[in-house]
Order: C-alpha cells, then structure tokens, then sequence
C-alpha cells in the first residue's frame, strides 16, 4: 500500500489524500466526553504510521477534550511528522481578545508551541459578521506574525453566497467545507469547491460520507450499489467520488474504530483525481436519485412557512425527518432533533394552520410535525 498524496492550494506542501479528523473518536460509558484513549492513540498512530499527515481537531469536539487527547496521542515523535488543525470557537468570541485567550488555551491543551493550520470555526452569517464588526483578522495576523499559527482559514455552514462573499474577503490560505454525493447544491457544494479552488485555496473536505449516513444505505440503494462492475463498500464509494475531485485537497473522515481507519487508508491508497470511470459516476448519479426518491416529505425548504408563531423550526424538522428515512438512520436523526432548541421542536405547534396556508407544496405540516415528534423521540424522553 502507498499513501496517495495531493496538492495544498499554493503551498509547497503536499498533504495525504485522508486527513484524521478527530471528531467522533471511540468512547466509554456512553459519554463522549470519556474518550478510550488506548484505542484513539492506537487508531491515529496507524494512520499516521500508513501516510496521514493531517490531523484535525477542534475547541468543542468530545466536550472540549479532543484537543488535550491530542496533545499526549502526537507525543512521541508524531507531532512532528504531521500538519495539526484546530479551530477557534467563534460563537465564544465576544471581543478581540478572546482570539488570543481561546488560542492560547488550545496551544497548551494540544502541547505543542504553533497551530499548523487554524481556522474560524463554523462561519455562518452570524458568526462572519461578527468576526469582521471584532476584526478578529488584527489578532490572527499577529498570531501568524508571532509563529502561534502558521496558516489561517475558516470553516463553513451556511449559503453559496456567503461564502463567496467570505473566500474574497481575506487571503485565506485554505477552506473546509461539507461535501458529498448527496450535497453538490448544499451550502458551499460544488460551485463553492470550484470558486475556492480558482481563487488558489487549498480546499478540506467534512462529511464525504454525511456522518456515516452514506455507509449503510437503505436496501433499495444497495441493490444499486451491487450492480457495479467493481464492488466496492458504500463508505468507499463515497469517498472515492469526492477523492475523484481534482479541486479537492484532502479529505477528513472522522473515524470511531480501528475497522474504519484501515478500511479508509486503503480507500485512500486506491485514489486520486478523475480515477472512476463514465460507468461508476453515472452509478453515483443513480444512487442520488434513489435516495432522493425516498424522500418522505416533499419539502424544498422555501422558508415560507416561517416565521412560525410559536418559533417551531418546521423546514429543520422536516429535513431531519426525510434524512432518517433517505439513509436508514434514525438514531443519527434523534439526536439532531435534541439539537433542535426544546421551545423550537414540533410539540410546540399550536395546530394554527398559518404554515400549511403559505406551503407551495400544499404540505399538511401540522399532521407531520406531531408524527415526526413522535418518531424521533421515542425511548428518547
């Protein structure tokens, strides 16, 4: 096997085709808070000891304990044979010192004395704007003035638009955004991959495999899958499809076994830009449309219905609801329903009817946010 290496934006630096991304590491006790440091060691020692050389974490992920996992897992040598990610928490950031306040804390937590690569944590329009009323940009410049970090970037939720609007706002060296088979018009998608690339951003890629709902399709969809020519699993299709891309410059795959991490270093060594053939992107192409085709709810999220007079996030809740019967993954949809603000959820529907009146798709919304609350707490309460 031999790591498959890419290009970095314009840096001189080549990075491997699957970064680490230290999200959803193995925990105990249900907690992910109590990360099973033996085996996470083990898991990102492989990786690196196979070619990975990109290792991304952030401030809040396993409760603020990512970070500080880190810091003794890269000791040993292993700090220095790779390119460490961190981002700062920007809903934390209420004036201009909380930049160096929240870097300076990850530095220690992660034991080492510079950030490799440091972006601004889930840009959205709420939080860009902020960053820029803050001129958080003075701070960054500093810290890579100082040697704190050596490269700036963001993160990204939120429209095409802004983020165009943000790529051309700063000389970022690199992005990271959300990308897959089932995502090419959401958020950034592929025009956001395409624009960041011709602006010479590298360009990281989150959720290739949606969280693992792309993994373990519903039967219909697997049936597709098995009419390959070359059977691969669903979790390889999906990241050989965003590793197809040449604009892409690594992909992160937030790995919870051992399993996951040597089945996604082969994938990795199997890849590269313009790899599949006509006959597997049009088998991609039909796989999106059978899990589209599963879509319960024929919502467009319009935003019509809004604003809802109780508060309830009805085009949220919804898509939730589709996407746990579009990828066979109800658990995953429970708990983003308990992200969901408990005053926002379905059972706060007064049965007013003022949505259903403004619907274009004539849905009857009421009808499915009690049948949508039901499902997706159940044994949950």
């Amino acid at each position: 096997m031999m790591m498959q290496y890419r290009t970095f934006g314009t840096l001189d630096w080549r990075p491997s085709a699957l970064g680490f991304g230290a999200m959803r590491l193995p925990f105990i006790d249900d907690d992910r808070s109590q990360i099973d440091e033996k085996e996470a060691t083990r898991m990102v020692r492989y990786a690196i000891d196979h070619g990975v050389n990109y290792v991304d974490t952030a401030y809040p992920y396993h409760k603020g304990n990512s970070e500080l996992f880190l810091g003794r897992a890269l000791q040993d040598g292993y700090r220095e044979r790779v390119k460490l990610a961190t981002k700062l928490p920007c809903w934390l950031v209420e004036e201009p010192d909380d930049f160096d306040k929240y870097l300076n804390e990850q530095l220690e937590k992660l034991q080492t004395d510079y950030i490799d690569f440091y972006l601004l944590h889930a840009l959205r329009e709420e939080t860009w704007r902020k960053m820029v009323n803050l001129n958080v940009f003075d701070r960054a410049e500093k810290a890579l003035e100082d040697g704190r970090i050596r490269y700036l970037g963001f993160s990204f939720h939120d429209s095409y638009e802004l983020f165009k609007e943000i790529v051309d706002a700063y000389n970022w060296t690199f992005c990271q955004i959300q990308y897959n088979y089932m995502d090419v018009n959401y958020q950034a998608g592929t025009k956001g991959l395409k624009y960041a690339a011709s602006k010479g951003l590298a360009v990281v890629i989150m959720e290739p495999i949606r969280g693992g709902q792309l993994a373990s399709p519903p039967e219909s969809v697997q049936n597709l899958w098995d009419t390959a020519s070359k059977r691969r699993a669903p979790a390889d299709w999906a990241l050989q499809w965003v590793w197809n891309h040449p604009e892409v410059s690594v992909v992160l795959s937030g790995m919870s076994t051992m399993e996951q991490v040597v089945q996604n270093v082969v994938s990795a060594d199997n890849s590269g830009p313009g790899t599949l053939t006509d006959e597997d992107l049009a088998l991609i192409d039909q796989v999106r449309d059978a899990h589209n085709e599963l879509c319960v709810i024929p919502c467009t999220n319009c935003e019509y219905c809004l604003p809802c007079p109780n508060n309830v996030r009805i085009p949220r809740i919804l898509e939730i609801y589709n996407e746990s019967i579009m990828y066979n993954s109800l658990e995953r949809a429970q708990r983003s329903y308990n992200f969901v603000k408990e005053e926002e959820r379905a059972d706060s529907c007064a049965q007013c009817g003022e949505c259903e009146e403004k619907c274009p798709q004539s849905i009857p919304i009421r009808e499915w946010l009690s049948k949508v609350h039901e499902i997706l707490t159940e044994d949950t309460q």
